[in-house]
């Protein structure tokens, strides 16, 4: 069943667009190597909310059931319409690209690349095929170096606000921590307990994802 992507904040999307039109960012020496060898004009798609579990290697055992999350970006998945293939839409993934919330307003964060891009579209298509919809976020634990695709069931809910429900599906990307299984959709109420499990055994990290 469809996903309800919902639309990106537009000053968000203007901050990718320009980084886009810019040869200085797309030729630069930190932009992902797709990105440097486009064939043709990259365009952003599938604007996902990035959220982050706060805290949650210090959050009671009794308060995981409802973990606490901030928003803390929008992610673009970039499109290469010069070729053909992977991605959602057709055409190859060339990275992502990343805005920010700063003080004074959205602002482009920057390109990105790695597992992680084709693991979301992976996600995406396998969401795609749920007969459920859902509105599709991305939501980040850093103390298990782990994104999911969040997929939140209340369709017309702010994609800015709110924390995963009980029912909601959570997807874990590859490469998900151990004992985790990547691409099997749990529901959240099912995948804290094993989330807990982890913390317990593992360092904390904070690298962000």
């Amino acid at each position: 069943m469809p996903l309800h992507v919902p639309p990106a904040p537009a000053p968000a999307l203007r901050s990718v667009l320009t980084a886009l039109g810019s040869p200085t960012a797309v030729r630069g020496t930190r932009t992902p190597a797709a990105l440097r060898a486009a064939q043709g004009p990259v365009r952003p798609e599938f604007p996902l909310p990035v959220h982050e579990m706060d805290g949650f290697a210090h959050t009671p055992a009794a308060s995981r059931t409802t973990p606490r999350t901030r928003l803390t970006g929008w992610r673009f998945l970039l499109n290469d319409k010069g070729t053909k293939g992977r991605s959602i839409e057709g055409g190859t993934h060339a990275g992502v690209a990343e805005a920010v919330l700063t003080a004074d307003g959205w602002a482009f964060g920057q390109f990105r690349e790695g597992p992680y891009v084709l693991s979301t579209a992976r996600a995406l298509r396998q969401a795609q095929l749920l007969p459920t919809p859902y509105q599709p976020r991305l939501l980040s634990v850093p103390e298990l170096y782990m994104l999911t695709l969040w997929l939140h069931g209340d369709l017309s809910a702010d994609p800015g606000t709110g924390s995963p429900e009980p029912s909601d599906l959570l997807i874990p990307l590859a490469p998900a921590p151990p004992g985790i299984p990547a691409h099997q959709p749990h529901r959240v109420d099912a995948l804290l307990p094993m989330l807990t499990r982890r913390l317990v055994t593992a360092p904390l990290m904070r690298t962000p994802v």
